[in-house]
């Protein structure tokens, strides 16, 4: 398994993708513990300080993790999302996966909408939103933190435990909305302190984050949001049909 034939790349980064192959192979079996870096070193015929930088990036990147005087070992699978379904999927597509699917209301606030929220939504400056902030966790690990707004007028009491359901779902039961299209934007960022804090990572990790515009039927915005996805449990597919 040398990593020569992978031309054009670092040396620790085709080890690491010969690694991380081998782990999406299932060479290497989720909490089964890989070979040790000598092991490595000899397997590909490269330094330590090589295998050791490979390593670190398959930690960051969520394929690994690491016991303190044992070793480093297959993390289990990162959750897959697909891009091209809607939001109101998420627990199917994690029941799917065999993993255990919840949302928690961590606020939910009507507050007077300021510059930036007024231009997204097309509102009068200071006119009401809702602001709800969701946690969305799979197998009791929280996976995506997200901050929604919506206009107050058309949203009016958003019931709180629906919410922890699907947003969406309540926009078309409760208010009568129906949803026509979101247009969504993805970037990688890091997390700054508070989200870190609510994804249980260290500041500074890697994170996917989406921005949605939501529209009603009619062209009206709905909802406007912000939604950071860890970057060492998340997965994102998107299908395209021609």
């Amino acid at each position: 398994m040398k990593p020569d034939k992978l031309e054009g790349k670092a040396l620790h980064i085709r080890v690491k993708d010969e690694i991380k192959q081998a782990i999406k192979s299932g060479e290497y079996r989720i909490n089964t513990k890989l070979p040790t870096e000598a092991d490595f070193c000899e397997m590909f015929d490269v330094s330590r300080t090589t295998v050791r930088t490979a390593l670190n990036q398959l930690h960051i990147e969520g394929y690994v993790y690491k016991i303190q005087g044992s070793g480093t070992y297959v993390a289990d699978n990162k959750v897959k999302q697909s891009l091209t379904a809607t939001v109101d999927n998420f627990n199917t597509q994690l029941q799917l996966q065999g993993k255990s699917p919840s949302i928690k209301v961590t606020n939910l606030l009507v507050i007077p909408s300021d510059d930036f929220i007024s231009r997204g939504l097309g509102l009068d400056k200071g006119a009401p939103v809702n602001k709800l902030e969701r946690v969305r966790f799979a197998d009791d690990i929280p996976i995506q933190y997200e901050v929604s707004y919506l206009p107050w007028a058309d949203t009016p009491g958003l019931n709180r435990d629906a919410c922890e359901v699907s947003l969406y779902s309540l926009i078309r039961d409760d208010y009568q909305l129906m949803i026509k299209k979101t247009v969504e934007q993805i970037e990688i960022i890091l997390a700054d302190p508070y989200t870190a804090q609510v994804l249980e990572i260290e500041e500074g990790s890697p994170c996917f984050m989406i921005e949605t515009d939501a529209y009603l039927e009619n062209g009206k915005k709905i909802e406007y949001s912000k939604a950071y996805f860890r970057g060492d449990k998340a997965n994102f597919i998107i299908e395209r049909s021609y």
